[in-house]
Parts: structure tokens; sequence; C-alpha cells
């Protein structure tokens, strides 16, 4: 099959679409055929996003985290597409805050989104996905490693990681695989808007990263996108309920 067409005829949704490694994984999907569906929560994000992927791309916006913006999400895709091959759980966040300093508005907040957002985008999704379809979640290789200040969100990287393994199980006889993606350090705009780290601090948390990284440099956007595209396409037909680390080898060190 030409790679430019390897998601030919197929419908596709990334959460947390509109910037990052979603948009990055949603812009692939897009040129290689499919037909994409993207969330998130800045509408003006969002539309850029949208415009940028053409006119087989069509943004929702929402957060993952409440469960009547992903009726609508989900009422949406019904009605434009009919179905869902795949799905990229990508939406999530984090926050630096040591142990003595997290609240339960934070504790909340990530496990709202990065847990309890996941497991409803994918349940939702169920009913809409024949056999074939492919579901791939983001995960961290924080979930594997001790980040200073970063125990909430390891957390919830970690019990998404276990989602994937039970659900594989779950979904016996339908013929539908589940797989976590897992990057390691990559720049991303969610440094500041999320993380609200300074360009200085930015520079020096990737600097520090690539230091400890086998292959000697943070990772791209893209390369993590390729990774995805590969766990949701048929290239990985017999892959189901592994874990995939795209971060030059840091978690292996």
């Amino acid at each position: 099959m030409d790679s430019r067409t390897k998601f030919q005829g197929k419908v596709a949704l990334v959460t947390g679409g509109a910037s990052g490694l979603g948009l990055a994984t949603a812009r692939l999907f897009a040129s290689e055929g499919a037909q994409v569906f993207i969330t998130g929560r800045r509408q003006d994000a969002l539309l850029a996003a949208a415009g940028e992927l053409g006119r087989n791309a069509i943004g929702v916006q929402g957060d993952v985290a409440k469960l009547d913006d992903l009726d609508r999400l989900f009422s949406v895709i019904r009605e434009r597409a009919g179905r869902l091959d795949i799905v990229f759980a990508n939406a999530g966040g984090g926050e630096f805050v040591p142990l003595e300093r997290v609240t339960e508005a934070h504790f909340d907040k990530y496990f709202g989104i990065n847990v309890k957002g996941t497991l409803f985008t994918v349940q939702k999704a169920l009913p809409l996905m024949p056999s074939g379809g492919a579901i791939v979640i983001n995960g961290s290789m924080a979930s594997i490693k001790g980040i200073p200040g970063f125990s909430v969100y390891a957390a919830t990287k970690a019990a998404l990681r276990s989602f994937a393994r039970t659900w594989a199980v779950d979904l016996k006889g339908r013929n539908i695989r589940v797989n976590v993606i897992a990057p390691g350090t990559v720049v991303t705009p969610g440094y500041k808007t999320e993380l609200g780290m300074t360009d200085e601090q930015i520079e020096a948390f990737a600097a520090q990263a690539a230091a400890a990284t086998p292959l000697g440099r943070t990772g791209t956007p893209n390369e993590v996108a390729r990774a995805v595209a590969f766990l949701a396409s048929d290239d990985s037909s017999y892959v189901n309920g592994i874990e995939l680390f795209v971060d030059g080898g840091a978690a292996q060190t």
C-alpha cells in the first residue's frame, strides 16, 4: 500500500488534537487519507488546527473530563462519519508539584483529565468501532521513572498503562487492539501552557533530558506521530496490549 494512503477510508479521532503530539498525529493521519476528528478545550487553537488539516478534518470543542462534552463529540462523529476506526486518546496534562504541595484540586484535575477522560473517551468510542479498530493511548515514560515533583502526573500515566492491559482482554473477540505510546522528552507548546515553564526553563530541562538519553537528544512530535501511526495501522495487526517507548532509550537506563 502507498504510505500516502495508508489510512484511506479510515475515520480517526485525536483528542487534544489542536497542538503538540496530537496535532502532529492528526496531520499524519490526514496526510495518509484519513478523515480526522480533533478535540480541544481552546476553540481558537482548534479552529486553526482544523483549518491547517484541511477539508477532511473536523474540530469539536470540548473537555474530555466532562462527559457531556464527550457525548456531544461522539454524536458529531456518529452523524458525520457513522463509525470510528482509530482512537488516539491523547488529551492530557500535568504540572510539576512537589509531594508536600500536592492539593486535592491538583489531584482531581489531572486524574480527571488523564484517567477519567481517557476511560470515558474509549468507553464512548466503542459503540462506533468496527472489527479491526485500533485504540492508542498516550502514556509517558514518566510512568516508570522517578521524576521529582511529577508524582501525580506519573501515577495517571501508570493507570493508563494498566487500562491497556485490561482493555485488551475486555475486547477479546471484537478484534479491536489497545496499545500505549510512551513518549520521552518532546518539547511541545504544553510546556508553556500546561507546565508554565519559561523559554529558559524549557531549554535547561531539554538539555538535561538530552544528556540523560542514550541518543543524546530530545524527540520531536513527528517521531511520536509516526509511532502512533504504526500502532494505529495494519502494520501492527498482531500487536496488542503493549507500551511502546519513544524516548531515545531514556526509560531503559
